[in-house]
C-alpha cells in the first residue's frame, strides 16, 4: 500500500463488502498473489452480517438435489436437468476450496460452518408425484446425484420425515426423494473464518466505513470516496482494481462507477420472513432440508421448505420463506434505495418490468399481509399437527433480483440467479442477483479472477488447480475423479456422516 502526500493510499485491491463473496475473492487472491495489498471496506460492525448472515438466508448447500426450480419439466413432459448439473458442479468447487483451506491450516473447525444433512424433495398430487418420479429417474442415472431414493410408500416416508407424516390425514397421494450427500452451511459464520484469516496476512479490515462514491482516475484505477459512519470522516482511497461485493447495495455502487456495462440494468427488492421452531421436541423430530414445490404464480425464491439448520452448533428448525416487499436493497438500507436506483439508462426497464410482473407485485404485497394465523396454514402442509405457539416469526434478508433486457424474455426481464458484471478492462466487477449465490461463491470469484486478469491465468492456473482439484474439467464426466472429491471434501470437512453410502458406491 502506497501513501500518498495529500492523505490519500494507494492500493493493489480493493473490496466492497465483508460478506462471503469479497471474503472468498480476497482468499483467493492472498493465495494466487500473496505480495498483493488488499482492503476490505465494510459498512457494518462485523462481517458476514448482511446477506451471508445465518439468520437471512436459508443456510442451504446449494446443489439442486433437492431445488425442484432447478428442474423443470419441459413442454414434451421431459425433465430438463441442465441447470441442476451445472449448480451441482459449481458447488462441488466450493466444497473443494473449503477442503483445500482445512487441510492447509488456512481455516479450522469445518464443523462449525459446514454439517451432512439429508437433502429431500416433497410433493403432493398426483400430477406433482408423477414429476418428481421422472426426475428422480432423469437425476439417479447422473454420477453427481448418485444416492439418491424415491419413495410414495407412507411407511418410507414416515421412517425419512416423521414429523411431516405424523397426523396426516389426507389421502392425495405424496412422494419424496432423499439423498444423504447434502449440507447445512453458516455462511455467516464461514465468511468470519475467512476474514479473520484475511486478517491474519495483513490485509486491511476497515469496519463501519461505507464507500459513497467511485471514479475512475487518470491512469486507469478507481477512487473510492468512504466515509467513517461513526466519525463522520472522509477518506480517500485509490486501488488498481475494485470489486463490489455488497449485496443489494452493489447496484448502486455500480451505478455510480458509470462503465457502460452497468447502464440498463435495475434491480427489484425482495424481502423475506421465516417462522422459527421455539419447542426443542418438536425440533428434535426432524432432521433434513426438505424443499416443496412453488405455488402457481409464486416466484422461484419462495419455494417452501423446512429446514433443520445448525446455528452455532445448535439445531433449529426453520420454515420458510414468506416473501415481502420492501423498497430497501438492504436489511440496514434505506427506504429510498429503490426508487434511487431508477436512472435515464433503466428507466423503461424498470417500467417495463413493473408492467409485466404485476402478478409478482400483488402476490409480494398478499405476503407482507399475511396474518401469523395464514402462514401457520402454509407451515401445517408441511407439518399437519403445527401449533402456533411453537413458531416464531424470523425477518430475513433482502435480496435484490437483476432486471435488464434479454433475448429471450425482451424488456425488463426479472432475472433469478447471480451475476457478475465487469468493466472491459477488468478494473472492476460487482456481483448482483441473489440465490444460489454464497454456494456458488468460489464458482463466481473464479469468474471474476478470470474475467479481470486475463493477463495472470496461465500463470495461476497451477495454483488453482491444486486448490481446486476439478478446475476446468467437467466431474459429471469424470465419476472417478468425482469419487475422489466426494471422498477427500468429505474427509476434510468432517461430511463422513453424509457421505459414507456415495463413496461405497464409487468404490
Amino acid at each position: 500500500m502506497i501513501k500518498m502526500s495529500n492523505g490519500e493510499t494507494k492500493t493493489d485491491v480493493i473490496l466492497i463488502g465483508a460478506g462471503i463473496m469479497s471474503a472468498t475473492l480476497g482468499t483467493l487472491l492472498k493465495e494466487l498473489a500473496p505480495d498483493w495489498n488488499i482492503k476490505i471496506f465494510e459498512k457494518l460492525g462485523k462481517a458476514g452480517e448482511e446477506s451471508s448472515n445465518e439468520w437471512n438466508n436459508a443456510g442451504t448447500g446449494h446443489s439442486a438435489l433437492c431445488e425442484l426450480n432447478y428442474t423443470p419439466e419441459k413442454p414434451d413432459g421431459s425433465i430438463d436437468i441442465n441447470k441442476a448439473i451445472k449448480i451441482n458442479e459449481q458447488y462441488q468447487l466450493s466444497k473443494q476450496f473449503w477442503s483445500y483451506l482445512v487441510n492447509r491450516n488456512l481455516i479450522d473447525n469445518p464443523q462449525d460452518f459446514i454439517t451432512p444433512l439429508p437433502h429431500m424433495s416433497l410433493v403432493q398430487g398426483k400430477d406433482n408425484v408423477s414429476f418428481l418420479k421422472k426426475r428422480f429417474e432423469a437425476l439417479s442415472n447422473n454420477p453427481l446425484f448418485q444416492g439418491m431414493e424415491f419413495s410414495d410408500e407412507p411407511e418410507k416416508l414416515k421412517e425419512w420425515i416423521p414429523l411431516i407424516m405424523q397426523d396426516r390425514t389426507s389421502n392425495e397421494p405424496i412422494a419424496a426423494t432423499k439423498i444423504d450427500s447434502g449440507t447445512d452451511v453458516n455462511f455467516g459464520a464461514l465468511s468470519r473464518m475467512l476474514i479473520a484469516h484475511l486478517e491474519s496476512t495483513n490485509v486491511e479490515i476497515n469496519y463501519h466505513q461505507s464507500v459513497q462514491d467511485i471514479n475512475r482516475t487518470s491512469d486507469g484505477g478507481w477512487e473510492l470516496k468512504v466515509k467513517h459512519s461513526e466519525t463522520g470522516t472522509v477518506e480517500r482511497h485509490k486501488a488498481k482494481f475494485v470489486f463490489v461485493g455488497g449485496g443489494g447495495g452493489s447496484l448502486h455502487l455500480l451505478q455510480k462507477s458509470g462503465i457502460p456495462e452497468g447502464k440498463g440494468i435495475g434491480g427489484f427488492p425482495v424481502s423475506g420472513l421465516f417462522m422459527v421452531c421455539n419447542n426443542p421436541e418438536v425440533v428434535a423430530q426432524h432432521h433434513a432440508k426438505v424443499y416443496g414445490k412453488a405455488k402457481v404464480g409464486a416466484p422461484p425464491m419462495s419455494v417452501p421448505h423446512l429446514d433443520t439448520r445448525f446455528i452455532n452448533n445448535k439445531k433449529s428448525l426453520l420454515f420458510g420463506p414468506f416473501a415481502g416487499f420492501s423498497p430497501k436493497f438492504l436489511k440496514t438500507g434505506s427506504m429510498f434505495d429503490l426508487i434511487t436506483s431508477v436512472k435515464p439508462h433503466n428507466l423503461f426497464t424498470m417500467l417495463a418490468a413493473g408492467a409485466k410482473n404485476m402478478p409478482l407485485t400483488k402476490y409480494l404485497i398478499q405476503q407482507v399481509l399475511q396474518s401469523k394465523e395464514k402462514r401457520m396454514e402454509e407451515l401445517r402442509e408441511f407439518i399437519p399437527d403445527a401449533k402456533s405457539e411453537d413458531w416464531d416469526l424470523v425477518v430475513a434478508g433482502q435480496r435484490v433480483q437483476v432486471i435488464k433486457d434479454t433475448e429471450a424474455g425482451g424488456k425488463g426481464t426479472l432475472q433469478f440467479g447471480t451475476e457478475v458484471v465487469s468493466a472491459a478492462d477488468g478494473s472492476i466487477a460487482a456481483l448482483l442477483g441473489a440465490s444460489p449465490g454464497a454456494s456458488t461463491a468460489v464458482h463466481v470469484m473464479l469468474e471474476v479472477i478470470t474475467k479481470c486478469f486475463p493477463e495472470k491465468m496461465k500463470e495461476w492456473e497451477p495454483k488453482i488447480k491444486e486448490m481446486i482439484p476439478s478446475y476446468g474439467m467437467s466431474l459429471m464426466d469424470n465419476p472417478e475423479l468425482l469419487g475422489e472429491i466426494h471422498a477427500s471434501t468429505a474427509q476434510a470437512l468432517g461430511l463422513i456422516e453424509g457421505e459414507t453410502e456415495k463413496e461405497l458406491a464409487y468404490s
